[in-house]
């Protein structure tokens, strides 16, 4: 094999985007995932061509001591690199997988994080939407991921014309360019409409059209994921939460509190935009985790010893 890791993982990734139709997102993880392998594979002297599948499990061994990374990180890198070799073996670059029998393991999956519907509140009612420009937008901005469950690619990416206003309801394009149409609430249409009407022309006059992206930052530019995520920590700590307050967070509360307050499980994961139900019922055990604190803290008989 004489072509270098990158070399081979610019193919791959390309492979990822026409082939596989792909998000941007999801080969960002990918190249990450060979970047930090050709960098330990140089490091060692390992060229491609010396790649085995005890080489593999060194370096799986690395990620867990090394780097920490936790399990389900390190099952994540594995299953792309797994990917890659299986794709160098078809084209031939490779005589044979050396990740064929790779195991990868299988993760737990942890519970997601929420927040209490008492402090989703304070989070909000601590904007003031009368602070223009940057109070009504970031007052909108929550509104739309709690109030809509979206993801934080899907908020920046938000165009006018996803706006359906006569029935209040957003038409998102998620993971896998599936279409899904998601209701606003009526909270969160206000608050949306008040940041159009009164805060985003005067963002649009602070620097150069971002055509029709309805949140923007304040040099009139769409606004980014990391540029929201900070947006919500410095929104979260001057509210005094003592949550660790980020993007996704959201959207398992939107979750967590549409199955509390008894939505039907087939609905949530159609408004959240998860292929298999099985993604949405992690959200059950919450619920039942809740149930069961609920239960140990207020029941005479419940309580622990």
């Amino acid at each position: 094999m004489s072509r270098a890791f990158p070399q081979l993982a610019d193919s791959f990734l390309l492979f990822l985007a026409a082939e596989r139709g792909l998000s941007v997102n999801y080969r960002l993880s990918v190249q990450r995932t060979l970047a930090r392998f050709a960098d330990w594979c140089a490091e060692h002297q390992h060229a491609p061509a010396d790649v085995d599948e005890p080489l593999l499990a060194e370096y799986h061994r690395w990620l867990r001591g090394e780097c920490q990374l936790s399990a389900s990180s390190c099952r994540v890198a594995m299953v792309h690199l797994r990917q890659f070799f299986r794709y160098l073996a078809r084209e031939k670059v490779l005589p044979t997988n050396p990740a064929a029998l790779l195991q990868c393991g299988r993760a737990g999956r942890a519970l997601p994080e929420t927040l209490q519907a008492e402090s989703v509140n304070t989070l909000l009612q601590s904007i003031d939407p009368a602070d223009l420009p940057f109070g009504a937008r970031d007052r909108a901005l929550l509104e739309m991921l709690y109030g809509s469950g979206l993801r934080v690619s899907e908020l920046v990416n938000l165009r006018a014309d996803q706006v359906d206003w006569e029935e209040n309801f957003l038409r998102i394009t998620g993971k896998g360019n599936k279409t899904r149409y998601v209701p606003m609430g009526g909270v969160a249409a206000r608050a949306l409409r008040s940041y159009l009407e009164h805060a985003r022309p005067k963002l649009m006059r602070n620097g150069r059209r971002a055509g029709d992206i309805l949140f923007l930052s304040n040099r009139g530019e769409k606004l980014t994921r990391d540029r929201i995520r900070q947006i919500i920590k410095e929104r979260a700590l001057a509210a005094g939460l003592p949550e660790n307050v980020y993007p996704h967070i959201m959207r398992h509360s939107f979750a967590t509190h549409l199955l509390e307050n008894g939505a039907d499980l087939r609905v949530i994961q159609d408004m959240l935009g998860h292929a298999s139900l099985s993604t949405t019922q992690v959200y059950t055990h919450v619920d039942q985790k809740r149930l069961v604190s609920l239960h140990q803290n207020f029941h005479p008989r419940g309580r622990k010893a």
